[in-house]
């Protein structure tokens, strides 16, 4: 045992225990079919991954302290990138965004990594309590409960909720008073370098960094007892910090 011993596990969401099914311009074009459109997934794609960066740059973490909220925020995302795509008219756009924004809650249009629901089952058989902590917006309780998976935790601490996104420390600070507890008993894992491991690690935390396709290989700054690449090898990194 090192230190205290272990009694929660924090999780990032997105990329970590699931991700969006085929990707974003293929869900995108199957609803502009709906309306007789024919979009391109690849331009679609290209399209979304500018307007997002242009959003998230504009308008950090959906825009909150500048009034907005994440409906509207990601209305705007995805009806400017529909207008990119040959989608002319604004009442249309925006109506199409909006059926996709309420759309998203649902689990078609997400994929629950194979390795997510046994892992999370075997965490919680060690004794250990679940949290989540995520960079997304307040629809995640209700994707969490459509893909099966909400029942794992006790908590969801969302940036949007939150008021503060990951890596701002603040974030954690609100999952460990939830978690009731000190940061040396609480782990984290997520598969973004800098937002999970770095911020987590930064508050006392345990972290983790998972990197499914060994994006990360290449971080001399993580320790391999740090690094996992595959949920499945987790549970065995957790009891060594277990009592």
């Amino acid at each position: 045992m090192r230190g205290s011993p272990l009694r929660w596990v924090l999780w990032d969401v997105k990329d970590t225990l699931l991700k969006v099914r085929g990707s974003v311009g293929l869900l995108y074009s199957k609803e502009a079919e709906e309306w007789g459109l024919s979009l391109q997934p690849a331009e679609v794609n290209a399209a979304f991954r500018e307007t997002y960066r242009r959003y998230s740059s504009r308008y950090m973490n959906y825009g909150i302290s500048q009034g907005l909220n994440a409906q509207t925020w990601w209305t705007g995302v995805v009806r400017d990138t529909l207008s990119q795509c040959g989608v002319k008219d604004p009442a249309l756009a925006n109506t199409m965004a909006t059926k996709l924004y309420h759309d998203f809650c649902n689990a078609e249009n997400w994929e629950v990594f194979p390795d997510s629901q046994t892992v999370l089952a075997r965490c919680s058989s060690l004794g250990l309590k679940l949290g989540v902590v995520s960079n997304f917006d307040n629809r995640l309780e209700e994707i969490l409960r459509s893909c099966g998976l909400l029942s794992h935790f006790s908590f969801v601490v969302t940036s949007e909720g939150a008021g503060v996104a990951k890596p701002n420390p603040a974030i954690f600070h609100q999952a460990l008073q939830k978690c009731g507890t000190s940061a040396d008993r609480v782990a984290h894992i997520g598969d973004h370098y800098e937002y999970d491991y770095l911020a987590s690690r930064s508050v006392g935390i345990h972290g983790f960094l998972l990197d499914r396709d060994n994006t990360h290989k290449d971080k001399g700054d993580v320790p391999q007892e740090h690094r996992i690449v595959s949920l499945d090898d987790l549970p065995l990194r957790l009891q060594e910090h277990l009592a």
